[in-house]
């Protein structure tokens, strides 16, 4: 990766979509007419360490910090670092952004398989991301040559999060840029767009902070009103996003139910947990025997709704007792998370409803199974990598959005990896739920930030729909959310315990969910039509002045 030595128009990648000549500094200037090594590397060596900076800066954005507002900053220095950069430099720099940012971000997967398997999953998973990251800063180049580029950037950036949530394997949708905002100024735009629209924001106030800062450091070659839509472009989406706040509805339209949540724990064993399933249903049992004695006592409220964690306990043959009798003492219907097997010999990650005196009823079986552990993509290649191959088979997947009629209401259900992907609770809210539960097992990924990520994704969610969300994780952290992303309620991490709390029932339909994926894929052709373009105005540069790019 090199740095050109001249800056024409027609080779930057430029956040403030400029075309004056890069000041003699930054183009590494010349001794006696002749270069030297330091005076070419220097700025090079810049640029890599604030692209590495900045990634480092995105990462604290990231729950269990609250520092929302960080998101922005580090795409205003990621921003700088591609000033004026050709198609390569660009993907050099991405790469050591994306790089830095997931290596920090998804470090709880070693957690889980690093005691067996070393670092070799987390870095080779983080260095997929970053190569998505490489890509989109490479399209940066041409797309930074039209008019408003900040706007164009963030949706090339964009591109990357929707490619990556879809493939490989599904998708890895972890690490988006709006999960960096379930709570502060940007967050009620999850209402109008989703996730998509709030990173779309963020990253649009990011680049223009950029291009405000290259036209200030012009030292007066700017005028006011290049300034002005430098940071119009920094300030409007964060503004919008104020301007909403008092349009998040939290009032229970439809009354309210008392919902508890039974987290039964588990050992903070990793990948050991293969072995303790037999550990993670007992602590189940043995919590709602407690709650159930704290009903009795008048402690807590009897609930209308018990939720249990994801895959608590086995069921096979459709029946279980001592679930059963649990269900019974506890007097109230409950949803259970499920390794659910089939008469055909199948397993489902199944939520099955069960209700005192009756038994189980009907189950919502996961859609988004997890690859390498709930199913196996490229079984024999991934056999070289991957613990949870041997004899197993894969589950079965979901096809029918999660609803429950239950406790009198309709539920809407997520099971843990689907918080990462726009459509499962679309789909259950649009199908009439009137708040969701998201059952969810992270005892695997130890006591990092994960279960932490995953909650700010059930946060963000929540405003994006207008529901409460009930989080029951197997460790912790179990939460119970209000519809404007707060936090009502929570336990800690590796400890038994349970939650007992009213939960408002709401009914309105946010715009989030009406436009439904029509937003990401306006964004999706709009990016891609500005990258088209850029090319366009380059190959007519490179005509026009006959350099090339």
């Amino acid at each position: 990766m090199t740095e050109p030595r001249q800056q024409t128009a027609t080779s930057a990648a430029d956040p403030a979509a400029d075309t004056t000549p890069t000041p003699p500094a930054d183009r590494g200037p010349a001794r006696g007419g002749k270069d030297t090594r330091w005076e070419r590397l220097r700025p090079v060596l810049g640029r890599l360490a604030l692209a590495a900076a900045s990634g480092a800066v995105l990462f604290l954005a990231f729950a269990p910090r609250p520092l929302w507002w960080l998101a922005p900053v580090a795409f205003a220095g990621f921003g700088l670092a591609l000033h004026g950069r050709r198609l390569w430099g660009s993907a050099g720099y991405g790469l050591v952004f994306g790089l830095t940012f997931n290596l920090l971000h998804l470090l709880w997967i070693d957690d889980f398989l690093g005691a067996e398997f070393g670092p070799g999953p987390w870095l080779a998973l983080s260095g997929v991301m970053a190569l998505y990251i490489a890509v989109a800063a490479a399209l940066m180049s041409p797309a930074g040559r039209l008019p408003g580029a900040p706007v164009w950037l963030a949706l090339v950036f964009l591109l990357q999060e929707y490619a990556r949530s879809r493939w490989p394997a599904n998708g890895f949708p972890w690490g988006r840029i709006g999960f960096s905002q379930p709570e502060g100024a940007y967050t009620p735009l999850a209402a109008i767009g989703g996730a998509p629209l709030v990173g779309f924001a963020v990253l649009t106030s990011g680049f223009g902070l950029a291009r405000l800062i290259v036209h200030l450091r012009r030292s007066g070659a700017t005028p006011w009103t290049g300034l002005a839509r430098a940071a119009a472009y920094a300030l409007v989406p964060l503004l919008a996003g104020l301007v909403l706040w008092p349009a998040v509805g939290t009032d229970a339209q439809a009354g309210s139910r008392t919902v508890a949540v039974v987290q039964g724990n588990a050992p903070n064993a990793g990948i050991g947990l293969l072995g303790e399933r037999d550990t993670i249903r007992a602590g189940a049992l043995a919590e709602s025997e407690r709650l159930a004695t704290r009903i009795d006592r008048g402690d807590v409220p009897r609930p209308d709704l018990v939720v249990w964690p994801e895959t608590t306990v086995d069921v096979v043959g459709g029946r279980d007792p001592d679930v059963t009798a649990a269900v019974d003492e506890l007097g109230a219907p409950t949803l259970v998370g499920s390794l659910y097997r089939t008469d055909d010999g199948r397993t489902d990650n199944a939520v099955v409803a069960w209700r005192p005196g009756e038994g189980p009823g009907e189950r919502y079986t996961k859609q988004e199974l997890v690859p390498f552990s709930e199913y196996v993509p490229m079984r024999e290649i991934a056999a070289w990598f991957t613990p949870f191959v041997g004899n197993t088979r894969d589950m079965r997947w979901g096809r029918e959005p999660g609803v429950f009629d239950i406790a009198g209401t309709r539920v809407g259900t997520a099971i843990c990896y689907e918080a990462a992907y726009d459509y499962p609770s679309r789909d259950a809210v649009n199908a009439g739920a009137r708040m969701i539960v998201l059952p969810t097992n992270n005892a695997w990924f130890g006591d990092g930030e994960m279960t932490y990520q995953q909650l700010a994704m059930a946060r963000l969610r929540a405003v994006e729909h207008g529901r409460a969300v009930v989080v029951a994780a197997t460790s912790g952290v179990s939460a119970v959310v209000r519809p404007d992303g707060t936090v009502a309620q929570q336990t800690g991490m590796y400890t038994a315990d349970s939650l007992v709390a009213d939960v408002p029932l709401r009914e309105t339909t946010t715009l989030a969910d009406r436009f439904g994926p029509w937003t990401e894929r306006v964004m999706l052709g709009a990016a891609l039509c500005a990258v088209l373009a850029g090319f366009v105005l380059r190959r007519r540069a490179v005509h026009t002045t006959g350099r090339g790019g």
